[in-house]
């Protein structure tokens, strides 16, 4: 460029390369308005596209073959890739709300039933065949879908970058069930090989840090651990993204007093459960960080002086993660908690002094920190203060509940193991089928 040109900045010429690419952008652009302008204007009426759904008739079959509102399958596809190309521009509310649409094509959800109506049937209770392919409905985990292809996964996969780019944890919490219902559906049917669905779900867990970090009800975290520690996912944690074991690690440490509190166990077999799952997981993948190192140090090797080294990192890391940064106080808190439940495990009686030192506090603060423990029933402890320390209370683990921690997963194993065999038996009916058939061609050919 001229030297009297300035290159960078306000003043920069723009290259023709540019210019010529922004001309194409809006081509594209009244191109697909155009040519989804039909389909368009009958979503947007809301009294026509309401008989529409009564009377069944909103899906791509029907509308397609009534000349009345001129939509034929490019119509629709052209609106398909508008709704794509809104979300490509940065606008992902109606990206969202075009997808919306889209899928509700192919979506047969449950009728409401007007008052008075069921009525007609007969003595025995059984109404007319058309009312009973009325009530013919789609899967509830996936947006009442009637079926399901890889085309209409990424239409789910486009649904739930949508909620997640608008913040709108809710509904990204259904999105996120609902591709995650896809995948498993495809993978049974053989729609995609096991590696395809496991590169699925290895993507659907890294998105779904997004919605169960900010999910504001609660109960994020331990739908996240449920979903990390499943053996499906269990697989892609360890085989593709060992990485998670971060995130796994903190919702575990995050949210174990609260899952033993649910349990209405006072033993905290539920979070010593968590804990142990956490620790066969961690030995499983080939991952360290400070925060995996704290819990390592802390439940396996019972080093504490290692711990509280690692644990003073741990505060570093997590001001610096995207998703942990707005729990680093709680997180210091509960892993504070932690060290205090491994060191009473192996100690009756803990001078507060050295306790203190532990939990990298004074000897008052330390008292105050356990005397809430106490308070608020998180601890079976009491204070001696003439001898200035803690003395654990002598709670025991009943034979009742050691037998139903150990039977608790019997039930969900057996299940995976029936699952397990029928796959190998299918596996091996369609090899035997296959043979057969090449077989039965081979002797064709010879005649």
């Amino acid at each position: 460029p001229p030297s009297d040109l300035p290159s960078h900045g306000v003043d920069a010429s723009i290259p023709q390369e540019m210019e010529d690419q922004k001309a194409g952008v809006f081509q594209e652009l009244e191109e697909l308005r155009e040519g989804q302008m039909k389909f368009d204007e009958l979503c947007r009426s809301e009294e026509t596209r309401a008989s529409l759904v009564n009377n069944n008739q909103w899906n791509v079959k029907s509308l397609t073959s009534m000349a009345t509102y001129e939509i034929t399958p490019e119509t629709i596809a052209a609106y398909y890739k508008f709704a794509k190309f809104n979300f490509d521009c940065g606008d992902y509310q109606q990206g969202r709300d075009m997808l919306e649409n889209y899928i509700s094509l192919h979506a047969s959800p449950p009728k409401q039933r007007k008052d008075g109506e069921g009525d007609d049937e007969d003595e025995y209770g059984a109404g007319s065949k058309s009312n009973v392919e009325e009530e013919k409905t789609g899967n509830a985990n996936m947006y009442y879908l009637t079926s399901i292809d890889v085309p209409l996964l990424q239409v789910l996969w486009g649904k739930l970058s949508c909620e997640i780019l608008v913040e709108d944890w809710e509904e990204a919490s259904i999105a996120l069930n609902a591709v995650k219902t896809a995948i498993e559906s495809l993978a049974t049917s053989h729609k995609i090989t096991a590696l395809e669905a496991l590169h699925q779900r290895t993507w659907l867990l890294h998105w779904s840090l997004f919605v169960f970090w900010n999910d504001a009800s609660g109960k994020g975290l331990e739908s996240m651990v449920e979903l990390f520690t499943s053996e499906k996912y269990l697989q892609a944690v360890t085989t593709h993204a060992p990485h998670l074991l971060r995130y796994l690690t903190a919702a575990v440490l995050l949210c174990k007093r609260r899952a033993a509190k649910k349990a209405g166990s006072n033993s905290n077999a539920e979070g010593r459960r968590l804990l142990r799952d956490l620790v066969k997981v961690m030995q499983q993948c080939e991952y360290s960080d400070p925060i995996v190192e704290f819990v390592d140090k802390l439940s396996v090797k019972f080093d504490f002086e290692a711990a509280q080294s690692q644990l003073a990192r741990c505060e570093t890391v997590l001001s610096s993660d995207f998703f942990l940064c707005k729990q680093t106080e709680l997180f210091m808190e509960e892993a504070r908690i932690f060290v205090f439940e491994n060191y009473c495990r192996i100690h009756h009686k803990i001078d507060l002094t050295t306790l203190g030192e532990k939990l990298a506090m004074d000897r008052d603060r330390a008292e105050r920190w356990i005397v809430d423990l106490i308070r608020n029933a998180l601890l079976d402890a009491k204070i001696d203060s003439e001898e200035g320390c803690v003395v654990m209370g002598t709670g025991s683990t009943s034979v009742y509940e050691q037998v139903m921690e150990k039977t608790k997963e019997l039930t969900a194993r057996s299940g995976g193991l029936v699952v397990n065999l029928r796959g190998y038996q299918n596996d091996i009916r369609r090899e035997k089928v296959r043979k057969e058939r090449q077989a039965k061609e081979a002797m064709e050919a010879e005649y």
